[in-house]
C-alpha cells in the first residue's frame, strides 16, 4: 500500500510551528497540490481556517491537535515514533464528510454577502438593546418575533460548540439535520429552539435594525448591521475529515452526550 503524500500547514503558536519543523524534516515538503492529505497543527480555529481557505481543493484534512480546544483534531506527539508512523495513521483513519451552511446576509446599505460556515451560523445584537428577530422557515412564518441576545444554525459538527454552549442539542453526524437555537431569549420565555431537516431554507428577519442593530457571524466571518439572513445547507460543497478509528468524529459526539 502506497503512503499518502502530506502538506502540513500549521497555526502560529510555538507548539505548532515546532511540529511544523519536526514533521517537515521527516516528510519533506509537498506542495499543497501536489498533496493526498493535507495535515493541519492547531486547534478547532485552525482547522476551521484550514477548511475555509483550502477546502475548494476537495484535499481530505487530518488535524493534529497543538491548540486550546481540539474536538476536530486527533491526539497524539507528531514528532515521535518512526516516519511511516504518521502515514500509516492517516491511511487507516476513518473519514468524516461534512457539508458547510451558507449565509446571505442582506445589509442596511443594501449589500449582499455570502459566506460558508462548518461550524454555525450567529445573529448577535450589537448594541445593549436586545434583537428583535422573525424567523421563517422554507418560506414559512414560524416566529413572528424572538426577543433575544441573538440566535444560530448549527451543524452537526458544530453543535457540540457555541451551540451547546448556549443550551442547543448536541447533534449526531450524519443524522441530516441541524440546530435552531436561540442565544438568552427573552420572549417567548419558553421556546428553546428547533431541531430542522438538513434541507430547510432558514430565513432570520431583523424588526427594527435601526434601534437594534444585530451582526452575522458564519463560523469566524461577521458581518455588521443586518437586516436578512438566509441560511441553507450547501450540498454542492464538502470536505472530508480525517479521524483516528478508536476517536472518530460520530464516537465523540456520541461520548459528549454522557459527559457531565
Amino acid at each position: 500500500m502506497s503512503m499518502p503524500r502530506l502538506a502540513f500547514l500549521a497555526s502560529p503558536t510555538d507548539d505548532a510551528q515546532a511540529a511544523l519543523k519536526a514533521l517537515t524534516s521527516l516528510h519533506g515538503v509537498v506542495t499543497l497540490q501536489d498533496a493526498d492529505v493535507l495535515v493541519a497543527l492547531g486547534g478547532d480555529g485552525f482547522m476551521l481556517q484550514t477548511l475555509h481557505r483550502h477546502g475548494a481543493l476537495g484535499k481530505p484534512v487530518y488535524g493534529m491537535k497543538l491548540g486550546t480546544v481540539g474536538f476536530l483534531m486527533n491526539h497524539g506527539s507528531p514528532g515521535s515514533g518512526p516516519v511511516q508512523a504518521l502515514q500509516q495513521r492517516i491511511a487507516q483513519a476513518e473519514p468524516a464528510v461534512l457539508h458547510p451552511l451558507e449565509m446571505l446576509a442582506q445589509t442596511e446599505s443594501g449589500a449582499t454577502v455570502g459566506s460558508l460556515a462548518y461550524n454555525e451560523v450567529s445573529l448577535l445584537r450589537q448594541t445593549r438593546q436586545a434583537a428583535h428577530v422573525g424567523i421563517e422557515l422554507n418560506g414559512q412564518l414560524r416566529l413572528d418575533e424572538l426577543i433575544c441576545d441573538g440566535v444560530m444554525v448549527a451543524t452537526p459538527a458544530g453543535s457540540t460548540a457555541y451551540n451547546f454552549s448556549a443550551n442547543g442539542p448536541i447533534l449526531p453526524l450524519g443524522a441530516n439535520v441541524m440546530a435552531l437555537t436561540p442565544i438568552a431569549p427573552f420572549r417567548p420565555r419558553r421556546w428553546r429552539g428547533a431541531v430542522l431537516k438538513s434541507g430547510t431554507e432558514v430565513r432570520f428577519r431583523v424588526l427594527d435594525p435601526h434601534k437594534r442593530p444585530v451582526s452575522a457571524t458564519a463560523d469566524s466571518h461577521e458581518v455588521r448591521d443586518v437586516t436578512e439572513v438566509l441560511v441553507r445547507e450547501q450540498r454542492e460543497r464538502s470536505v472530508t475529515l480525517l479521524f483516528d478509528p478508536e476517536h472518530n468524529l460520530e464516537e465523540r459526539i456520541l461520548a459528549e452526550q454522557f459527559t457531565s
